[in-house]
């Protein structure tokens, strides 16, 4: 038996035979002699491949739902991109390249200028650009690379696996794939978590491999290789316990999170972008706890206008149907670059001029995106979250701004909601000021993920330092606790939205600090669920032995006593 390690993409185990899948190579002339000919046959080929990816989306739409089959109209907005476009025609007209050299060529310098960024999910969209340049590409060479048909199921080994590839494979046999390259935020490894498939990436694989039993094991990271008959019914077994654990907790959409003893939590989902709603849906999420509104801007080449930005709010405002959505402003900055920003190269981007730090020192970014988001709120049940808040004039600037904004859109005629106002706690700075913070607005959202980078003082982009990040260090829980009893003492709720809401480890931890929310990744909701129902916090949970009001409770029967942009509670 042989073991190999890679990075889970879902803990789940597959058992079958291995398909290794051997990409075909192009062949590709580089100089061209007709200049008109190949722009023509770029022309052609783009057509055809723009097609092929409508054909593509109607596929993963019945098969993993319309928000994921969203990655394919994303690449068809990628193949009509003006840079790109331009970058090949350039190549053809100006230095007499073949279509395809051209294609390859430019495909690769947009793929490597994606995966030198810091942020991990601007990084796996050098696959997207790979794999759209990869299709004109063999459509202008002539080669075939669909997977060959087979008549057993089968687990995917590859060097790697492109979206369009995974919604090619025949789901019916498919049991799970194995990845030298790929991200977990890679479209590939979202498609595979919508539809359950356990598979790998960054594992060290073999062409010997083809043809030989292989077992994935997605909770210890690994793939065996001719397994033992004792390892086969081991994990057998334990694959079989996966799927009933699986379908009851189906059974939990619909049900309250509340425990045993009676204190409920609200569970919320975290989101980048309208393709991820489904999902939101899908798992029973109370609302939208984190939409992380710069995903709109790391997406497209230019600032994304008002009523750009209003379309998108506004029909994931729709889509959640009264439930709440928390708009956090725009987050850019540190790991997630956007070129046309022009931000400046710093020394520690993770100290400098980012997020709410760009917002108040450029106001027409900042207003374009407050005005978007309050003309939002008329349909739907909005909330506005300020991120990288240190000091209670930060806040208050940003409602004056806020404030200015509605004013306008009044002015303009235009139809605009009430928004709850509330900031992200971050920083130890924000922590130790909290009760001052938790007077001007209505709700705190725990950070966890840079709370604990600068409480700390580890760069969490550094891999160096993994064995020195310890997201569960006494001071990160304390501040945590710090920021509960701050919220609460001013009838402010607390939720986290960072990755500690969704360690299991910690659930009854939070719910005995009295937090109000946790707002994770879709998929996790039902999984806290469960955990949430079967605890019995006692004394902990009573009114008496705890501050911590649930939001529930503060929404139905308290008053606010907060900023309103509607005169509502003290300014």
């Amino acid at each position: 038996m042989m073991t190999a390690k890679g990075k889970s993409i879902l803990k789940g185990i597959a058992i079958g035979k291995i398909r290794f899948l051997a990409k075909k190579q192009a062949e590709i002339k580089e100089n061209a002699a007709d200049s008109a000919a190949e722009l023509k046959r770029f022309q052609d080929a783009k057509a055809l491949a723009t097609e092929q990816l409508q054909a593509l989306y109607d596929k993963a739409a019945v098969e993993a739902g319309e928000e994921h089959a969203a990655i394919f109209e994303i690449h068809m907005m990628m193949l009509d991109d003006d840079d790109y476009n331009e970058a090949i025609t350039d190549l053809i007209q100006s230095e007499g390249k073949t279509a395809e050299f051209a294609v390859k060529t430019t495909g690769e310098q947009f793929a490597e200028t994606f995966a030198s960024m810091d942020d991990e999910y601007m990084k796996a969209r050098a696959a997207d650009v790979r794999d759209i340049s990869g299709r004109v590409v063999n459509i202008l060479t002539g080669t075939d690379t669909g997977p060959a048909e087979s008549d057993e199921p089968f687990i995917i080994v590859a060097e790697d696996l492109a979206p369009s590839e995974t919604v090619q494979l025949d789901k019916s046999k498919l049991l799970g794939f194995v990845t030298r390259l790929g991200s977990t935020n890679s479209h590939t490894a979202i498609l595979a978590r919508n539809m359950n498939i356990p598979a790998l990436i960054g594992t060290e694989i073999s062409e010997d491999w083809n043809g030989r039993m292989a077992i994935i094991d997605g909770y210890n990271s690994c793939i065996y290789i001719d397994p033992t008959e004792e390892l086969l019914k081991t994990l057998d077994e334990k694959r079989v316990r996966d799927l009933e654990q699986r379908a009851m907790l189906q059974q939990l959409k619909g049900q309250p999170n509340v425990t045993l003893d009676g204190r409920e939590i609200n569970l919320y989902a975290n989101i980048g972008n309208v393709s991820d709603v489904g999902m939101v849906l899908e798992n029973d999420a109370g609302g939208i706890g984190l939409f992380r509104s710069e995903f709109i801007y790391l997406h497209s080449a230019t600032f994304p206008t008002e009523d750009e930005q209003f379309a998108i709010y506004k029909k994931v405002a729709e889509m959640m149907g009264g439930k709440k959505v928390i708009i956090r402003t725009l987050d850019i900055g540190a790991d997630k670059q956007a070129d046309y920003f022009n931000l400046p190269k710093e020394e520690n981007p993770a100290l400098g001029y980012r997020a709410i730090r760009i917002c108040l020192m450029q106001h027409d970014i900042f207003k374009t995106q407050l005005r978007a988001i309050l003309r939002a709120a008329a349909f739907g049940k909005v909330s506005i979250m300020f991120p990288m808040i240190i000091s209670v004039s930060e806040v208050r600037q940003a409602k004056e701004i806020l404030e200015a904004c509605r004013k306008e859109l009044i002015a303009e005629g235009k139809e605009v909601g009430e928004v709850e106002i509330g900031i992200m706690i971050e920083t130890p700075a924000a922590v130790m000021v909290a009760d001052e913070l938790a007077e001007e607005v209505e709700f705190f959202s725990i950070g966890t993920n840079d709370l604990t980078q600068y409480t700390l003082a580890i760069d969490r982009q550094n891999p160096k330092l993994d064995p020195f990040y310890d997201s569960h260090h006494p001071a990160v829980l304390r501040l945590i606790e710090m920021t509960v009893q701050a919220g609460h003492r001013h009838n402010c709720w607390v939720g986290i939205c960072g990755e500690l809401g969704a360690d299991p480890t910690l659930t009854e931890t939070f719910l005995r600090m009295g937090l109000d929310e946790l707002s994770v990744n879709p998929g996790g909701i039902l999984g806290l669920r469960k955990i949430i129902r079967e605890l019995n916090l006692g004394a902990a949970s009573t009114p008496e032995a705890t501050p911590a009001v649930t939001s529930s409770a503060k929404e139905d029967n308290q008053p606010k006593k907060k900023f309103s942009l509607f005169g509502k509670g003290k300014k």
